[in-house]
Formats: C-alpha cells, structure tokens, sequence
C-alpha cells in the first residue's frame, strides 16, 4: 500500500481530535463552560473584527470611487486634448512621409533623365 502524505496529515488530524475529545470529556463542567466561553468570546471578537473591517472596506471604495470620478472628470478635458493631439501628429507624420516618398521618386526620376539626356548628347 502506498502510504501518501494526505492520509498521513488525516491520520495525524484524526489523533488530535481524539485527543481533543478525551481532554473534553474529562474536564469538570466548570472548566467546560470556562472552555466555551472562551471559545465564544474569541468567536465573537473575530466577528467584529471581521464586521469592522468590512465597513472600512466599503467607506475605502466608495472613497476610492468618488475620488476616481472627480479625478476623471478634472482631467478627462485634458486627456481628451493630448489623444487628439497625438493623432493629429500621427497623421501628419503619415502626411509628411507620403511627400517625402513622391519627392524621392520625382528625384529619381528627374536624376535618370538627366542621365539619360546626358548619354544622348
């Protein structure tokens, strides 16, 4: 049989609740209601814990929203701006490149007829 370390941890998972169980079962009913509530009061305390923090949880993004937005709407103008501006530039970059390229080939073609007048003379 192939022992893995799942069945080892149940095992082991298993002892101690044995463990648990005998120590309960011996303590006296004083230490039992001691025992409980404890377990309560640490129960409750991580449930306020936990109430706490999802309230804080809620007003951190509800302010995170309100700020979001107001941060939006002061610079969306200008955000607006620059993209306009920037597709602009790309335009006139492709605008700029498309002469340059009918320059060069007017070149060429102008330096292949000088050369081809020249031969002819």
């Amino acid at each position: 049989m192939n022992v893995k370390p799942k069945h080892i941890a149940t095992f082991l998972l298993g002892v101690a609740a044995g463990a648990a169980a005998l120590k309960y079962a011996t303590m006296s009913e004083e230490d039992k209601e001691k025992l409980t509530d404890n377990l309560k009061n640490k129960a409750n305390k991580i449930k306020d814990d936990a109430e706490t923090s999802f309230d804080k949880a809620k007003e951190y993004f509800a302010e995170l929203s309100t700020k979001g937005t107001d941060a939006l709407k002061e610079y969306w103008a200008e955000a607006e701006t620059y993209i306009k501006d920037l597709i602009n530039k790309k335009e006139k970059a492709a605008d700029i490149a498309a002469d340059a390229v009918k320059d060069m080939k007017n070149t060429a073609k102008n330096a292949g007829n000088d050369i081809k007048g020249a031969m002819q003379s």
